[in-house]
């Protein structure tokens, strides 16, 4: 006979997700790095991600819609306009970025993406800010100037940084525009269902775009790309989005994000392990501001 866990260990069980999913969405910037090196290209890298994890969305959304009832023609317009914006218009504009910038400094510009949909919030429903949410905003852009400063001291090419932070602030405006929409398809759908089919769209974007731009003979790569994309498309995509989904149901969604603010942490510390890049007091004092204005604007 197999017992329930009781309130302790399922919130132990929920941290312990929450830690998994921080862990894969930071390391995806290391493997982005670690495959530019090899001559790929941004579209061909993201193409494989989506091709890898492809399997495993196809399964869920088979499984989550055999008993569902079907989608509507506004349901599939919102799932389509939804899943191109949340992970094939934020992938790929992230990807072009990360050849122009640290993935310390990328990874804290996507971070601010709760700051953007408050003032989405604002600016589409007339949403009044407090002051404490006006305080985290400051402090957000100021840690991310401080980034910034950080990436302009250590780069020989200033014009780079600016181009690729913003290419990664266009990722997370993207990104912020998806959140922003999807909460009623996920109400209607299901989190299952609906993260499922906006990553099936997504990945036929993604083809479509590889398929218009490159030659198929660019799928031809040497074995570490195809490494590096397999542990994108299910160490940094499959997996931490599932524990993700699995920790907010264990220990909701405020919690599982305060846990997730170890991620830009996370990523700076691999970087510079991983891929040699700079340190300074300017990125960890950036770092500290950002994960405190994220986290008071993500306060209920």
């Amino acid at each position: 006979m197999i017992l329930a866990a009781g309130p302790g260990a399922a919130h132990r069980i929920g941290v312990a997700l929450a830690i998994v999913a921080a862990l894969g969405f930071s390391f995806k910037a290391i493997l982005v790095k670690l495959a530019y090196p090899y001559g790929v290209d941004a579209v061909t890298l993201l193409a494989l991600r989506m091709a890898f994890a492809l399997p495993v969305f196809l399964w869920v959304g088979f499984s989550a819609s055999k008993n569902a009832p079907a989608l509507s023609l506004r349901d599939w317009a919102a799932v389509v306009a939804l899943g191109v914006l949340g992970y094939y218009g934020a992938s790929i504009l992230d990807f072009l970025g990360l050849k122009y910038i640290s993935a310390g400094l990328e990874r804290l510009i996507l971070f601010t993406y709760p700051t953007l949909t408050l003032l989405f919030g604002m600016a589409l429903h007339g949403r009044a800010v407090t002051r404490r949410e006006a305080l985290a905003l400051v402090l957000c852009y100021i840690g991310i100037a401080a980034a910034f400063a950080h990436d302009l001291q250590f780069s020989a090419d200033t014009a780079a940084v600016w181009i690729g932070g913003g290419f990664v602030f266009a990722s997370s405006v993207s990104y912020a525009l998806y959140l922003s929409g999807s909460a009623g398809m996920i109400a209607k759908l299901g989190a299952a269902r609906f993260t499922a089919l906006a990553m099936l769209v997504s990945t036929a974007a993604t083809g479509g775009h590889f398929l218009a731009t490159q030659p198929l003979t660019a799928l031809v790569q040497p074995w570490p790309v195809y490494a590096l994309g397999a542990a994108m498309g299910l160490f940094c995509t499959v997996l931490p989005v599932f524990a993700q989904s699995a920790a907010i149901r264990r220990i909701g969604s405020g919690q599982a994000a305060l846990v997730g603010m170890v991620g830009p942490l996370l990523t700076i510390a691999f970087a510079w392990l991983l891929l040699d890049e700079g340190f300074s007091t300017a990125q960890m004092v950036g770092a500290a501001l950002v994960i405190v204005g994220v986290a008071a604007v993500s306060r209920r």
